[in-house]
C-alpha cells in the first residue's frame, strides 16, 4: 500500500495538471487534417478566421473540452462507487444509470419530440431525465428506515440495468429503420459536437458533483474500510452514502445525456491510477478528475484521426481497450491491485 507525502502528492497533481493541458492543446491539432501550431494562433484578428483557426477552436476545441468534462466525470464517479459498493469492479454504469439515460435516449429517437430546453434538443435532455429517473428509482429501493444498504444499492442498480435494457430492446422494435440506426449510433458513444453548448451545458453539473465528492473524499477512505469502522471515527456513514451516491449519480447522468454510454473510463482509469499512488482519496479522487480528462482526450483524438475519411465513435475506442483491461483486472485481483 502506498502513501504519497504532501510534497509527492502535490507533485503529482501538478504533473497530471500540466499533462492535461498539453493535451488539451495538442489534441486539437491532430485529426484527418493536420493543423500547425503557428498557423492557428498566429492569424491576426482583423483579418478574420482563417481555415486552421476555425477547426481549432470552432470543430476541435469545443469536442475537446466535453471529453475532458466526461472523461473526468466518468473517472471520479468511477472511483466514488468502487468505494461506496467496496467493490474493485464497480463502474459508473454498474449502477443502471447509463442504462436509464440510453432509455430516455431511444424513446427522445422514437418520439421525434421537435423541442429545445435551455438550448439542448430534446435528446440530450429525455437521456438526462431517464438517468435521474434511474438513480431515483434505485435510490427508493435501496434506502430503508432511513438506512442506505450499499448491497441493497448494488442488486437494485443491476436489476434496473437489466430492466431497462430490456425496455430499449422493445423500444427498437417498434421503430422503423432510420430510428433504429440513430438509437444505435447513440448506444455507440460519441462527442461529435461543433460547438460550445454541450460542455457549457454539463460545466454547472460537474462543478457541483466534484466538489461534493472532494468534500466527502476523506469520509470515502474510511467508508472503504466497513461501516462500523466509519462510525467509530465520528463519520456520519448515511450521510456520506447519499451524498456521494447523489452526487456521482448527479454528474454519471449529465455525462451520459451529453456523450451516450462511454464504457469502461470509469474502471480504466481509478484502478491505474489506485496502484501508482494508492488508495488515499484525497488524491485518488482530483487525480481521476485530471487523469480521467486527458484519457477521454487522447482516445477521441485517436477515434476521430484512426480511420481516413472517417471517425469511429470514442465509445468503440474505449470498449477495445476496456475489454483487455478488464480481463488483467480480474487476474491480477489480490495480488497487485490496491483497494
Amino acid at each position: 500500500m502506498k502513501h504519497l507525502t504532501l510534497r509527492k502528492s502535490i507533485g503529482v497533481l501538478a504533473l497530471l495538471t500540466f499533462l492535461f493541458l498539453l493535451a488539451l492543446m495538442l489534441c486539437p491539432l491532430i485529426g484527418q487534417v493536420r493543423l500547425d501550431f503557428k498557423a492557428v494562433f498566429s492569424h491576426s484578428a482583423t483579418k478574420g478566421i482563417d481555415a486552421s483557426s476555425f477547426i481549432f477552436f470552432h470543430l476541435r476545441l469545443p469536442r475537446l473540452l466535453l471529453a475532458a468534462l466526461v472523461g473526468a466525470s466518468l473517472a471520479a464517479s468511477g472511483v466514488v462507487f468502487q468505494a461506496l459498493l467496496r467493490n474493485p469492479l464497480a463502474s459508473p454504469f454498474t449502477l443502471g444509470i447509463a442504462s436509464g439515460g440510453s432509455l430516455g435516449a431511444v424513446l427522445a429517437i422514437r418520439l421525434g419530440l421537435p423541442f429545445t430546453l435551455f438550448g439542448l434538443s430534446s435528446l440530450p435532455v429525455f437521456a438526462f431525465a431517464g438517468a435521474l429517473g434511474a438513480v431515483a428509482i434505485v435510490y427508493l429501493v435501496a434506502q430503508r428506515k432511513q438506512t442506505f444498504s450499499t448491497s441493497t444499492l448494488l442488486l437494485a442498480g443491476v436489476t434496473a440495468a437489466f430492466f431497462f435494457s430490456a425496455l430499449i430492446l422493445l423500444v427498437y422494435y417498434f421503430s422503423d429503420f432510420t430510428q433504429t440506426g440513430q438509437m444505435i449510433r447513440w448506444m455507440m458513444g460519441g462527442l461529435d459536437i461543433v460547438n460550445y453548448g454541450a460542455p457549457l451545458s454539463l460545466l454547472p453539473f460537474f462543478v457541483l458533483g466534484t466538489f461534493l465528492l472532494l468534500f466527502v473524499a476523506r469520509d470515502l477512505n474510511l467508508l472503504s474500510a466497513g461501516d462500523e469502522i466509519a462510525r467509530s471515527r465520528g463519520v456520519n456513514v448515511e450521510r456520506v452514502k447519499l451524498i456521494s451516491y447523489l452526487s456521482a449519480s448527479l454528474i454519471t447522468g449529465a455525462a451520459v445525456s451529453m456523450s451516450g454510454p462511454i464504457s469502461f473510463v470509469g474502471l480504466i482509469v481509478p484502478h491505474a491510477l489506485r496502484i501508482m499512488l494508492g488508495p488515499d482519496h484525497r488524491l485518488l479522487l482530483p487525480a481521476s478528475l485530471l487523469g480521467g480528462a486527458c484519457f477521454l482526450m487522447i482516445c477521441d483524438t485517436a477515434a476521430r484521426s484512426i480511420l481516413p475519411g472517417a471517425e469511429m465513435p470514442v465509445g468503440i475506442l474505449t470498449a477495445c481497450l476496456g475489454g483487455p483491461f478488464f480481463i488483467w483486472i480480474l487476474r491480477s485481483r489480490g495480488k497487485r491491485l490496491v483497494f
